[in-house]
């Protein structure tokens, strides 16, 4: 529904830009879907419906009308005054790539997708196009990777380059199909398992993802900073890119799994434009662009431990760096989260692996004690203030609906950004603060405490914190 475009309305701090098209700051939502299937897992999401695959096995006959309505209807909101969104996307959202009918998932969101792009492209809105639930599922018993399960299989050859079709698929539509004109950023994978001894492969398939974007981008034309790469595209096909994109599947700069994905890739490409009326932009117009090369993003190197690869070393051209905080066991009260939040060392930290600049790409206002909204207030401005001494902050999540999972609106008070604007727990404008000195008492806390209340606040490398967002279904728009 077009009223969506007065609920995103660019932000007036969007300015000047670190690379044209990104945002010197960004101050964004994520586009998740909260409560699907109706069913409350408790602490195992594999035993009730939470996530798309189980939602296509129970209800194979309607599960595509279903997810239809949800899109059709689930992002129609008011002012939100942001300037960026991060779009949650599964792998299935290019249908080639499903191995159907061992694998089931919804269908059709890709005409959704391009649908809300074009509006927020409308709105002049940046778009982080997120990898978040990859082919084989990356992280075990998790609902964000779409299938609930102890059976983690990404960490494959088939998988990684499964990832990497998708990859080659999602940037080009980013550069070619006019819907996709705000898209600045595609994140390689989101939230890989935390011990990197169980993440084989991991750093090829990074530097092969930064690869497969360049040689796409390359293909087209655009000019890569800080890249000796270069392709050469014959005139025969000068007037077709997919027949280019073809001719670069077999240039030997590019590691052979690059090859694979670009050659992969053109089928899919070339059929979603026969689906969507873009043929001629595929495959009968000239197609060399002076554009800008997207910003390509991984959650930073300190997600993993035990001896992780670092993406910094992988980059060529625009690189930025993702990191989600949800405060889980930081201390039960109100003075623990300040003192952690108010002394963080996550920017500084990545900053000294080259993982800058550095967003945070998921955070929540949730708490593990009954927090008051005076302390919601002070929370709201905190976070806010700690994560724009980065690249910026992207909320989790932009609504949440009103169900019995959601404990009526009780939940959404500290998880949806719409109705902590409601409630006054954000500010109108998300560069402003209610209280712009609202970690004044609490920083210069010793070092040891403020190093332990910050560990335990995060996802990364401890066993006593997990990505946690309370028991209900997260899932995705598309």
């Amino acid at each position: 529904m077009r009223h969506i475009l007065t609920g995103l309305v660019l932000s007036s701090t969007f300015i000047a830009c670190a690379w044209a098209g990104q945002p010197t700051h960004i101050y964004g939502v994520n586009l998740g879907w909260v409560d699907m299937g109706g069913q409350l897992c408790g602490s195992d999401c594999s035993t009730c419906i939470s996530t798309e695959s189980a939602f296509a096995q129970a209800y194979p006959d309607t599960v595509n009308a279903t997810f239809a309505q949800h899109w059709d209807t689930w992002f129609t909101q008011s002012d939100a005054g942001i300037n960026t969104v991060r779009i949650p996307l599964g792998y299935w959202i290019v249908e080639d790539l499903v191995d159907r009918p061992y694998e089931l998932y919804p269908q059709g969101g890709l005409s959704y997708l391009r649908r809300g792009l074009g509006w927020l492209q409308d709105a002049g809105i940046q778009v982080i196009l997120d990898h978040h639930a990859l082919p084989g599922v990356q992280t075990a018993q998790q609902m964000f990777t779409g299938n609930c399960t102890t059976d983690v299989q990404f960490y494959t050859p088939y998988n990684y380059q499964r990832a990497l079709v998708w990859t080659a698929v999602m940037t080009t539509l980013s550069h070619l199909d006019p819907n996709f004109g705000s898209v600045f950023s595609i994140e390689a994978a989101n939230e890989p398992i935390n011990d990197a001894s169980q993440t084989p492969g991991y750093g090829t398939f990074q530097e092969n993802f930064v690869q497969t974007v360049r040689a796409v981008e390359l293909t087209l034309g655009i000019s890569v900073p800080s890249s000796n790469l270069s392709v050469s595209v014959p005139a025969s096909v000068s007037n077709n890119f997919t027949a280019a994109l073809n001719e670069t599947s077999s240039a030997t700069i590019f590691p052979a799994e690059v090859q694979a994905a670009l050659s992969e890739a053109v089928p899919i490409i070339m059929g979603i434009g026969a689906t969507y009326g873009l043929q001629t932009i595929f495959e009968a117009s000239p197609f060399k662009q002076s554009g800008t090369p997207l910003v390509t993003n991984f959650m930073d190197m300190n997600w993993q431990y035990n001896n992780p690869s670092n993406p910094a070393d992988v980059a060529i051209g625009p690189q930025a760096y993702d990191d989600h905080l949800y405060y889980s066991s930081a201390g039960n009260d109100s003075t623990s989260y300040m003192t952690s939040i108010c002394n963080l060392a996550e920017i500084q930290t990545d900053a000294a692996l080259g993982n800058s600049p550095l967003w945070f790409g998921e955070w929540s206002l949730d708490t593990q004690f009954n927090a008051t909204d005076e302390f919601l207030y002070q929370w709201a401005d905190a976070q806010k203030l700690a994560y724009s001494k980065g690249a910026g902050w992207i909320y989790w999540n932009f609504k949440i609906e009103i169900s019995n999972l959601t404990n009526g609106n009780a939940r959404a008070k500290q998880w949806s950004y719409l109705e902590g604007l409601e409630l006054g727990f954000f500010t109108q404008d998300p560069a402003a603060f209610h209280n712009p000195n609202v970690c004044a008492p609490y920083t210069n806390s010793t070092s040891n405490n403020t190093s332990t209340s910050v560990s335990n606040s995060t996802s990364k490398g401890t066993s006593s914190t997990c990505r946690k967002r309370g028991s209900f279904a997260i899932a995705y728009s598309f």
